[in-house]
């Protein structure tokens, strides 16, 4: 037995209703960002998205652990805080290198 929308759909197939000129619009190229855009769009994804891959890689954060909007708020703040100390920490030693070389 079919159900009341399945046995409606045997008796009215939906159809589609096309406006003119469909074939080309279709055919145009989405987003319409130009060349000089799409450079810039491609670097701030590189520097934006390169933090959270490191956290990450580093301290196995594939998924939050918690369940709640500010429950995840404090967890991803603690990871943050250390990213930055981890950062600050391999920045002063690569800076204690240089100074002594």
């Amino acid at each position: 037995m079919l159900g009341l929308s399945a046995a409606r759909a045997l008796h009215h197939p939906p159809t589609v209703v096309r406006s003119r000129g469909w074939r080309t619009r279709r055919a145009r190229p989405r987003g319409g960002a130009t060349e000089g855009a799409t450079l810039v769009l491609d670097r701030r994804r590189e520097v934006v998205e390169h933090p959270f891959g490191s956290i990450k890689q580093w301290m196995y954060q594939g998924a939050f652990l918690t369940k709640g909007l500010e429950k995840v708020r404090a967890e991803f703040s603690l990871t943050a805080l250390a990213y930055n100390l981890r950062r600050a920490i391999v920045g002063v030693e690569g800076l204690m290198v240089a100074v002594r070389a």
